[in-house]
């Protein structure tokens, strides 16, 4: 299995340069143990990668790798989480590891089952698989794909990526058991997959995102405003010192304020009642603080799964293997 291309080393591609003289504010968020590997903790199995031609957008194509846990069983459908920039998420050096968390929340029964999916940005044949260094901005259709508002993105998950999957692994048909998450750009397409399609996806995560004027991304706030309540989940993340609206030309231009537009989506699903969880730190445009806290957003996302309360439940008190 040939996977160079899709687990890069180097550091994420997001995180910007401190300016001189100035305490980088990322430096204080770091991976805890949950990120980390644990003796004892069964290790699940990636399968890929695969390659997915796109309807949605004709002459391209998205590579994506699926992650089944140690504890997947084919007769047990299974929960399903999607990763945008997929190798960023499962880079095993990277900011936030996913593979790893996965392996230990779900061993400790604080997260269901789930089979975990990493998909890239599509591109034509001839054009790089992204990577740590470029996420595919300059080199892929990731800004079309994942920052335009239209449905276009949603049908290459919903009607392209889940039919495959579906074919070869076992996943829960009910959408309340399904989840969606990104970061950056990544995060907003996340959103928009669950928003065009709530009755396929109903949890999104969301680090960093770009709810700004990319492709009219600023327009969320009040297009939630406006419309009918949709049933569901969000966990968002953003830093105060994430791109703040400076222009080439030095003016601001609030459109473009990462952090400005995070909150006033947070403003706008807190007012029409979503469930919704948010947190904003000082961190910059990179994962860092978003990756400190993954496993706490993964906890949160699924708090739902069942739990039994009988004393006698020794199953229900013991790991899963």
């Amino acid at each position: 299995m040939r996977l160079t291309l899709f687990l890069p080393l180097a550091l994420c591609a997001l995180a910007q340069p401190p300016a001189p003289n100035e305490p980088n504010p990322d430096q204080f968020y770091k991976l805890g143990p949950d990120s980390m590997k644990q003796e004892g903790v069964p290790t699940g199995k990636l399968h890929g990668p695969y390659t997915l031609p796109s309807n949605a957008y004709p002459g391209t194509q998205h590579t994506y790798l699926v992650y089944t846990p140690a504890q997947y069983d084919a007769a047990k459908p299974a929960n399903l989480m999607v990763f945008q920039d997929g190798h960023a998420f499962m880079n095993p050096e990277g900011d936030v590891r996913a593979t790893n968390v996965i392996d230990n929340l779900i061993h400790r029964r604080e997260i269901p089952v789930m089979i975990a999916v990493f998909i890239n940005p599509g591109r034509t044949p001839e054009q790089p698989e992204p990577n740590s260094k470029e996420w595919g901005d300059r080199t892929t259709n990731r800004p079309q794909e994942y920052n335009a508002l239209d449905d276009k993105y949603a049908r290459v998950i919903v009607d392209e990526l889940m039919p495959a999957l579906t074919k070869e692994f076992s996943i829960s048909k009910n959408p309340d058991d399904h989840g969606i998450g990104g970061a950056s750009s990544g995060a907003i397409a996340a959103f928009t997959v669950a928003w065009q399609r709530p009755n396929h996806f109903r949890k999104v995560l969301s680090l960093i995102g770009s709810f700004t004027n990319i492709r009219g991304g600023h327009a969320y706030a009040d297009i939630v405003a406006k419309s009918e309540k949709k049933p569901i989940r969000i966990f968002m993340q953003d830093g105060r010192n994430d791109n703040r609206g400076q222009r080439r030309n030095g003016e601001y231009d609030p459109t473009w304020d990462w952090f400005l537009q995070n909150v006033r989506l947070k403003d706008a699903l807190t007012a029409k009642g979503y469930d919704l969880n948010y947190t904003f730190g000082i961190g910059r445009h990179s994962q860092k603080h978003g990756g400190s806290i993954f496993p706490d957003m993964m906890r949160w996302l699924w708090r739902d799964q069942p739990v039994s309360t009988d004393v006698n439940d020794k199953l229900e008190r013991s790991f899963r293997n």
